[in-house]
């Protein structure tokens, strides 16, 4: 039986969904303060393990399932000149994720996680939003349900990622709906427009945010982005349900957990930034999330390659912090 089947009904789920496990993290700070170290000299793998420890409700937690999930779309919008590449290149890409030939494919196999892909219609794009919403509720809601059923229950640790010729600019409209400003605050050059490029992008942004004008953050979801964003919005709500920590990639992906955040305070409670997009609009986008990201490499690559990338960095905070010996144990005197 399915999850939800309609907006509505996802709503709901995301009103009631489970907090952290508040005495795991206090016992995990706990544990952190009797360390064979001086207090804070991890810094922030201190705060990370700390923080997955509440979510997976014990003091001494393991990551031992990574899971990442990339999610492909097209976008009918593409007919308005927005990319630097054709709509034909998601189709392809999506043949390299499964043949194992795509950077994502390498930093899965680095991070010791396992990697699927999961094309929805590409054959279908969605509507050009400047014309019309970009999906109607019924494919919205099969997209969300796309990426809710893709999460395993097994999973301990989540990445979602995505390819789709034309999202940033889907993600870009997303952004100025849910957050205001000029459309020329959030539009980049994605995968890498010219100038005149950049001013017709942005121009195909305003009148997507005009033309769509709503209040209601699935809404936006619905008319401004894309299936592989809905799925990346599903699978980050669904990790939600099973307590599972995420961490967030570049602008696209944040602006799919933007709509869950907007939806509902505190949808992203279990949700870290695994880096800094260089994006333009992507440090804007993490502020507005209340996020910091883990890295900075001026990555921007998509695929969920840099959330992938800092899958390293979380599981080397919860080695530390589960498998480093306390004062008592090491027979070390405490400060």
């Amino acid at each position: 039986m399915a999850a939800f089947s309609s907006l509505d009904d996802f709503r709901a789920l995301l009103a009631n969904m489970p907090a952290h496990d508040a005495a795991a993290q206090t016992a995990a700070a706990e544990r952190n303060s009797q360390l064979t170290k001086p207090p804070g000299a991890l810094g922030r793998l201190e705060d990370l393990a700390i923080w997955y420890a509440g979510w997976r409700g014990t003091d001494r937690p393991r990551i031992s399932k990574k899971q990442v999930v990339v999610f492909a779309g097209n976008h009918g919008v593409t007919a308005q000149g927005v990319s630097a590449f054709p709509a034909e290149v998601t189709v392809q890409m999506v043949a390299n994720f499964e043949h194992g030939g795509a950077a994502v494919n390498q930093l899965s196999r680095v991070a010791g996680a396992q990697m699927s892909v999961h094309a929805l219609d590409l054959e279908t794009p969605t509507q050009d939003f400047t014309q019309a919403a970009a999906m109607s509720e019924q494919e919205v809601v099969a997209a969300l349900l796309t990426g809710w059923t893709a999460v395993d229950a097994d999973t301990d640790l989540l990445v979602v990622g995505e390819m789709g010729i034309g999202n940033t600019t889907s993600a870009a409209a997303i952004a100025n709906a849910l957050f205001g400003g000029e459309a020329s605050d959030w539009t980049g050059r994605g995968t890498g427009v010219d100038d005149a490029g950049l001013v017709n992008k942005t121009r195909v942004v305003a009148e997507g945010v005009a033309k769509h004008n709503s209040q209601d953050a699935l809404e936006v979801l619905r008319c401004l982005g894309g299936r592989e964003l809905a799925a990346m919005a599903g699978a980050i709500a669904a990790a939600r349900s099973k307590r599972i920590p995420v961490i967030l990639d570049g602008f696209i992906c944040s602006a799919a957990a933007a709509c869950l955040a907007q939806a509902q305070g505190g949808a992203l409670d279990h949700v870290v930034a695994g880096h800094l997009s260089q994006e333009g609009a992507h440090g804007k986008l993490l502020d507005a999330l209340g996020k910091t990201p883990l890295l900075s490499l001026n990555m921007r690559l998509g695929e969920g390659s840099g959330a992938t990338l800092a899958i390293n960095i979380l599981n080397a905070a919860v080695e530390c912090h589960s498998s480093m010996a306390t004062f008592a144990e090491a027979g070390v005197a405490a400060g």
